[in-house]
């Protein structure tokens, strides 16, 4: 078991085999010392993996784990043939189910999966584990996450509306900052100071800045600074941004790009104040490792009513794009600020790749969501259509725009890379207390 997490990239923490007389949990006496250990060993730890060799003591299981306050994945090796002689007897496939019934008498929340009796040597033991890491990284993540709040939500969009109470009874808590106070601390920066040229470098390894004005683009890393110092001061694991039109009138710029370079690092920047999606897009990161987006369900695909467009203005990571891309001014914007003060947006497209996709709002005093998965293809749109677009094809698509639409969820949508909607499914639903559609 040991040498199988170890092959698979994961540290292990485990108690002391002369702790206990057979250097297993057997009693009631037993578990209580594993309790103590792991107790002493709070924080440094994401999981508890719980091994059966044999018919385990459902007693001393639950003593042993019913504080552990993470996931808990059952695990039982397969039964030998040979062993079946009273002497050697082997019979964990039935012992799983004992301590699974205790537990959900004692309701303590478990994970087990598929199948029900696996070698830790075997691809079917690998796939068990990613899955539990993906899980337990989610309700770890998410279940202890700072959200910045950077500036109110623009009069007209109700639709990221959340009850920030709501988020905190699930261990997520909202920080507000003033816009205002961000923009003053934008114009005070000096355009010269070093840190205002290191994050230059940075997005111009990003994306290309050659059609934007010197104003623009000094205001761009200005920002960047600022957003960054923010993040760091007040330990924040998501951000949902106010993004037009102040930034627009008062400083010549659309945000955009900042929150690709800042997704692109592992800090989800949400559009539009959508604290929501800045929650399903930190979720997402933490199930995949790897950057996340926010999109609008924007348009039809032609006919085809299992594909439609998700787009928005320029957000989207590098690694999610076909190519570098020119910064260009907000092609929408333009019409309300006028030329040369929205610069921060590009027109790019998705690489095709599998995805899952979701998002979050609150509703009387409880937190729910939506799942799925779905994949970007390769399908072509418009070269003069604006900003960041891809085409997902997800199966049975008109009942789940039917659904969301029923249940009130935004127009926004989070975008994570590969398939994760199962860990994180359960670790919302399970662990988190939280409402999931799953689809």
């Amino acid at each position: 078991m040991l040498g199988a997490l170890q092959k698979l990239g994961h540290d292990t923490l485990v108690m002391d085999a002369q702790t206990t007389p057979h250097g297993a949990v057997e009693t009631i006496q037993d578990g209580e010392k594993f309790a103590k250990f792991l107790r002493e060993k709070r924080g440094q730890f994401g999981g508890v993996i719980i091994c059966l060799p044999n018919f385990g003591d459902e007693m001393g299981a639950v003593q042993a784990v019913r504080e552990a306050n993470v996931p808990i994945f059952i695990h039982a090796y397969p039964d030998e043939l040979e062993k079946m002689a009273p002497v050697c007897r082997r019979d964990s496939f039935c012992g799983k189910f004992s301590i699974m019934d205790v537990f959900r008498q004692y309701d303590v929340k478990f994970t087990h999966l598929q199948p029900h009796v696996v070698h830790p040597a075997s691809k079917e033991f690998a796939a068990n584990i990613e899955y539990f890491d993906r899980l337990c990284r989610v309700v770890n993540g998410v279940g202890h996450l700072r959200i910045g709040m950077f500036g109110a939500r623009t009069t007209p969009f109700k639709t990221v509306r959340i009850d920030e109470v709501t988020l905190q009874h699930h261990g997520m808590t909202v920080e507000c900052f003033d816009l205002a106070s961000i923009i003053a601390q934008v114009m005070k920066l000096d355009a010269q100071a070093s840190s205002v040229k290191d994050f230059g470098e940075q997005l111009s390894r990003h994306l290309n800045f050659d059609q934007v004005p010197e104003r623009s683009f000094i205001n761009l890393c200005r920002l960047g600074v600022v957003l960054d110092d923010m993040i760091k001061t007040h330990d924040l694991g998501a951000v949902a941004l106010r993004c037009w039109t102040e930034m627009q009138e008062q400083l010549g710029i659309s945000p955009c790009v900042l929150n690709g370079l800042f997704c692109e690092r592992g800090i989800p920047i949400a559009c539009e104040v959508d604290i929501g999606n800045a929650v399903m897009m930190a979720a997402l990161q933490y199930a995949t490792g790897k950057p996340v987006t926010i999109l609008d369900w924007n348009n039809n695909y032609a006919d085809d009513p299992d594909k439609c467009i998700l787009f928005h203005c320029g957000n989207v990571p590098s690694t999610m794009l076909q190519s570098q891309g020119s910064v260009i001014e907000h092609a929408i914007l333009v019409n309300a600020v006028g030329p040369n003060c929205s610069f921060g947006c590009h027109n790019n497209r998705f690489k095709p790749t599998p995805m899952t996709f979701g998002s979050l709002l609150t509703e009387g005093g409880k937190v729910k969501l939506y799942v799925g998965q779905g994949e970007i293809t390769d399908d072509s749109i418009s070269d003069d259509f604006f900003g960041n677009a891809g085409v997902a094809k997800i199966e049975n698509l008109q009942q789940i725009l039917w659904s969301i639409g029923n249940q009130g969820h935004r127009h926004h949508v989070s975008l994570g890379l590969d398939h994760v909607a199962a860990p994180m499914a359960e670790a919302f639903e399970k662990y988190l207390n939280c409402e999931v559609a799953r689809y």
